[in-house]
């Protein structure tokens, strides 16, 4: 129980009362490569803490074509924001497939709601997560804007550095924006220096 909280909840100290209250609310999951924690059109309640594993988020346009938004990796949190904390809509807008065997911890957002109200350092801790999240997302729109495909590859080799091996070509060019044929010719360019 102790390890997975103070994994999960870096430098924050809790009560055995407090640890014992937070690990209740917690449910473990696990999910093998292919299978899917999120579709499209479900319901979201919960939020999901990745103690290993990987996974993908992508939205799928109306030609079929899909978007990789963000890739889950250890240590990272992951749900369907926009249907989490978006005001008009509840239901899912993406979709999210585990690329790695993974194992994660389900929180309900009502829990997490309550805990955060009744226990400030919760409050706190995910205060401070959500602001690198958001931090992060806008650099990200910043280098879609502003970075060559060369330079937001190199940018995803540096945030997601031991990832490339589970994860397919097309979903990286996804994630950059770009065809796989480009990714393709970047590698090759970056590898004959």
């Amino acid at each position: 129980m102790q390890s997975i909280l103070l994994e999960i909840f870096k430098e924050t100290t809790f009560t055995e009362e407090e640890s014992q209250l937070l690990y209740s609310k917690l449910k473990k999951i696990t999910l093998k490569k292919g299978a899917f924690l999120l579709k499209a059109g479900e319901t979201v309640k919960d939020i999901y803490y990745i103690h290993n594993g990987c996974l993908r988020t992508y939205f799928k346009d109306a030609s079929g074509k899909e978007h990789t938004l963000q890739f889950a990796i250890k240590d990272w949190w992951t749900s369907d924001y926009i249907a989490l904390y978006g005001r008009a809509q509840s239901k899912s807008v993406s979709s999210i497939e585990c690329i790695k065997e993974a194992t994660l911890y389900k929180l309900s957002k009502k829990d997490f709601d309550i805990l955060c109200k009744e226990k400030p350092k919760v409050g706190h801790f995910y205060i401070k997560k959500l602001e690198f999240a958001f931090a992060a997302f806008q650099t990200r729109i910043l280098e879609n804007l502003t970075l060559s495909a060369k330079e937001r590859y190199l940018n995803f080799v540096k945030a997601y550095p031991n990832i490339e091996q589970n994860v397919k070509n097309y979903h990286i060019a996804s994630y950059l924006g770009i065809t796989t044929e480009s990714l393709s010719r970047i590698r090759k360019e970056i590898a004959n220096g």
